[in-house]
């Protein structure tokens, strides 16, 4: 989670735009929270534009009109919003970047490794470290590739379901280990635990060529 502080905000024809103090990594289609502002900027709000002019008109069509001929205004937010216009002004606040990925379950880490967890545990606690650990892995992964997607609560697709699967399971069963799964075998050499982590990279779509 990362909060940043609002220092202008403006409306024009529902076009809201609020300019933060601090460089972000918001995207658009992603969602922020606006707190301290009041009504009705307010609220959780899905971006639809990063500009850095100011806005100032509204085409009949919808499409926001900057001057791109005047100052620069870095870190601008801009969302729609329903509401009278505001003139560009001075304003204070703090918006709220929140990622909290939920792609997968405990539910499903028990049915992939073939174990159930019994509550309260250490093995329930760090089964569910590892389920929230692989999320946000997950999802950052996917972001650094060049994916946004829409949502952090449905997985986008079951291929990339199964592999943040597999990794909360490698994540789980690597626990207590140096750098290879546990082994009864004396004669055993075994294999480091992140042989799979080629394949979890495929499954999410990740290190492969960006084209055109």
């Amino acid at each position: 989670m990362a909060t940043y502080t609002v220092t202008h905000k403006q409306v024009i024809q529902n076009v809201a735009i609020v300019q933060l103090l601090q460089e972000h990594q918001i995207e658009v289609g992603q969602s922020v929270t606006l707190s301290g502002m009041g009504s009705p900027f307010d609220g959780a709000r899905v971006v639809t534009g990063l500009p850095h002019y100011l806005l100032v008109d509204v085409s009949d069509q919808g499409d926001p009109i900057y001057d791109i001929d005047g100052p620069i205004y870095l870190n601008q937010v801009q969302f729609s919003l329903t509401t009278a216009d505001v003139q560009r002004q001075a304003a204070s606040g703090t918006a709220t970047y929140t990622l909290t990925c939920t792609w997968m379950t405990l539910a499903q880490l028990e049915k992939y490794l073939g174990i159930t967890f019994t509550n309260p545990s250490v093995d329930y606690d760090r089964a569910t470290f590892s389920v929230n650990a692989a999320n946000q892995f997950a999802y950052r992964r996917r972001q650094e590739s060049g994916y946004f997607d829409a949502s952090l609560s449905t997985v986008p697709s079951a291929d990339v379901l199964l592999g943040t699967i597999m990794y909360a399971g490698a994540l789980y069963r690597e626990a207590g280990s140096i750098d290879q799964f546990a082994s009864f075998d004396p004669l055993a050499t075994g294999a480091p635990t992140g042989g799979s982590m080629g394949q979890i990279l495929r499954l999410l779509g990740c290190n492969r060529p960006q084209v055109a």
